[in-house]
């Protein structure tokens, strides 16, 4: 017998990859979807790449009615209806936390009075502020903040107490949270309520700790998704890629495709209940590197990324992922890497038209002294 599977925010760039994924595995798949503008234009129409196979529900993950006649008939629920953007979170407030805390309440309160066998909820590296840290001697370390005075004097590395300069490491789940944004704060709050609620009602509940997602389909006219898009944006533009502090910050990038084999593993594993799973690829790259190679991919090697040399509040000098435990309870292994990734995104990226809103993002963030 096929389960339903209901996706929130399941038309955009992640939710319309997994939505592929089920449907290419027997599941019968449906959205709930609000067709947010920043994402999907004015208008409200449904993205031209959404399967037509899926049953979209125009609705928004805030409305308890909505919420309730998405939920008739599903056998699993996947929950990635959220605002997405550090920086963004940082003034839009209560939007961030409307979208991300209250509609994870609305969520659940529905499947209180209607069960189902499984919730996977998208979850966030966002939620570890700095990555885990090793000493000279190799000793595991926790970084503090680094302090403003410091940024200011463009000295972008994690120091110790003693003022030794600390080595990034690969993160795992077993890292304490430091939030360091809105955004942060309302991804913690939805994977810590989907845990806590889901044990409470015997709803087998897995949190998913995405790290950088890209691919085809990300919006490139949403100057607070993910960097590999904005990126794109700019160079398609011709015009060069913005990077925060001196580019050699790093970060773990993950293809669409692994983050939906990775949400559908976690809907069909009975070890993953109850657990928070990191999805990355576990390697590390360095932000300069990656503007660098979409513009390669591009052929707009001429256009040089410009480093700003200012830092975004909010923002943190390094993280990736750990995924030994996705391994270990999914049997999960990231299949695309990079280089075939980018090639796959360039592809896509043939014909597509991107509004480079970039600056004005910058801009509207230095305006609120966000931007040092």
């Amino acid at each position: 017998m096929r389960r339903t599977a209901l996706i929130t925010g399941g038309a955009g760039f992640i939710g319309s990859h997994l939505a592929d994924e089920l449907l290419e595995h027997g599941y019968r798949v449906r959205v709930l979807d609000s067709l947010t503008p920043q994402v999907h234009g004015s208008g409200k129409q449904p993205p031209d790449y959404l399967n037509p196979e899926v049953e979209l529900q125009v609705g928004d993950v805030r409305d308890p009615e909505a919420v309730r006649r998405a939920l008739k008939g599903a056998d699993v629920v996947v929950h990635l209806a959220a605002a997405v953007g550090v920086g963004q979170s940082m003034y839009e407030i209560v939007r961030y936390t409307e979208v991300n805390n209250v509609g994870a309440a609305v969520l659940l309160e529905a499947l209180g009075k209607h069960p189902v066998e499984r919730l996977v909820v998208a979850s966030s590296m966002s939620i570890y502020g700095e990555g885990l840290y090793r000493t000279a001697d190799g000793r595991p370390a926790t970084a503090a903040d680094r302090p403003l005075e410091q940024l200011k004097r463009g000295d972008w590395e994690v120091y110790d107490e003693a003022g030794r300069r600390l080595t990034p490491a690969p993160t795992p789940e077993s890292k304490p949270p430091s939030l360091a944004s809105v955004y942060a704060l309302s991804k913690f709050d939805q994977e810590r309520m989907c845990l806590l609620v889901g044990r409470a009602l015997g709803l087998p509940t897995v949190a998913l700790r995405f790290f950088n997602v890209y691919g085809p389909r990300q919006a490139l006219s949403n100057p607070y998704t993910g960097v590999l898009a904005i990126f794109a944006a700019r160079l398609l533009n011709n015009n060069p890629p913005l990077i925060f502090e001196d580019g050699l910050q790093q970060r773990d990038f993950v293809s669409v495709h692994d983050i939906a084999r990775a949400c559908r593993l976690a809907l069909e594993s009975d070890a993953a209940a109850g657990q928070a799973l990191n999805v990355g690829s576990g390697r590390a790259y360095t932000v300069l590197e990656i503007a660098e190679r979409v513009a390669g991919v591009l052929g707009k090697e001429h256009v040089e990324p410009e480093v700003t040399g200012k830092y975004r509040v909010g923002d943190i000098r390094h993280c990736f992922a750990d995924t030994s435990r996705a391994r270990a309870v999914l049997g999960y292994e990231p299949r695309v890497g990079l280089e075939d990734g980018l090639a796959e995104l360039a592809e896509w990226l043939e014909g597509q038209v991107a509004l480079d809103r970039a600056v004005q993002a910058r801009n509207e963030l230095a305006a609120r002294g966000l931007v040092v």
